[in-house]
């Protein structure tokens, strides 16, 4: 007589359902005590598998997202900033603006937290299943020169249309070349009005001439990006980084004054009784 359990394993393992065959005896068994028709047994098992493919979906587009995984919402402190910047990460959390090629582009001086934004916002674009990847512009552009170099920058440029969200990190810092200006660019044009990019970066847009060097070739740069765009405006807030600085050295400071108090000399007390002595005594 044929084992049809061994067969049922069997047969889900060679249709590649994993989960099935993991929860099988146990979804088995609870069905057969709660007395499940056919059907609800069959919807357990079935959603079980899509709950676990789902899982490893996610789990694999973080791992090649090279999203810094300590930077979500969770850890990000929005009480520094503005509440018009507040409003725009909430609405940008629900990931709708990847759907109509919305570009993010936070300004700020260093130490703001504008690449801590930009990460927790991508960071919710994997938990809701979008592909994106997170690079420094310097790391790009050098890996978009080399491709150009070896006669495979369509391909390379097609690669990153795989993405969602493209978050190109620091982009201000970098001084570029031609060649890097250039493809730097081409990426911006290639994702106009058709994948969002996020950009970091510490320079205004009037001083993009600095990346861009043209004038021509960056008001065209600053259309392509900011047409369909939000803009977190980080400048007025204080860099955190420098605040914590402040922070520890006033802890510092606290224990030595404390100390200084405590070893101060004090003047000698008198009683109501005690006088001090005349500076001629009588006669």
């Amino acid at each position: 007589m044929p084992d049809r359990h061994a067969e049922l394993l069997a047969m889900l393992r060679s249709l590649k359902l994993p989960a099935m065959v993991d929860e099988l005896p146990e979804l088995a068994l609870k069905a057969a005590k709660a007395q499940l028709s056919h059907e609800a047994f069959l919807y357990e098992l079935v959603q079980a598998e899509v709950s676990q493919r789902h899982e490893r979906r996610i789990a694999r587009l973080l791992q090649r997202s090279g999203l810094p995984l300590e930077k979500t919402f969770r850890t990000l402190d929005q009480s520094r900033f503005p509440p018009l910047v507040r409003q725009q990460l909430e609405r940008l959390r629900a990931g709708g603006f990847v759907d109509e090629a919305i570009n993010v582009v936070a300004v700020g001086p260093p130490g703001v937290g504008k690449s801590h934004a930009l990460a927790a916002v991508a960071h919710e674009l994997v938990l809701q299943g979008q592909p994106v990847l997170w690079t420094s512009a310097g790391t790009l552009v050098q890996r978009l020169l080399a491709a150009k170099r070896d006669l495979r920058l369509p391909q390379a440029l097609a690669q990153l249309d795989r993405y969602a969200f493209l978050v190109l990190d620091d982009i201000g810092y970098i001084q570029h070349d031609q060649d890097e200006m250039e493809v730097l660019f081409a990426v911006l044009s290639e994702r106009y009005e058709h994948k969002s990019v996020g950009i970091s970066t510490n320079l205004v847009f009037s001083d993009w001439v600095r990346i861009f060097k043209s004038p021509l070739t960056t008001m065209a740069a600053i259309d392509r990006v900011v047409h369909h765009a939000v803009i977190l405006d980080l400048q007025p807030v204080t860099s955190y980084r420098a605040q914590t600085a402040v922070t520890q050295q006033e802890r510092q400071r606290a224990p030595r004054r404390a100390t200084s108090a405590v070893m101060a000399p004090t003047e000698p007390t008198t009683t109501g009784d005690e006088r001090s002595p005349p500076l001629d005594p009588p006669r």
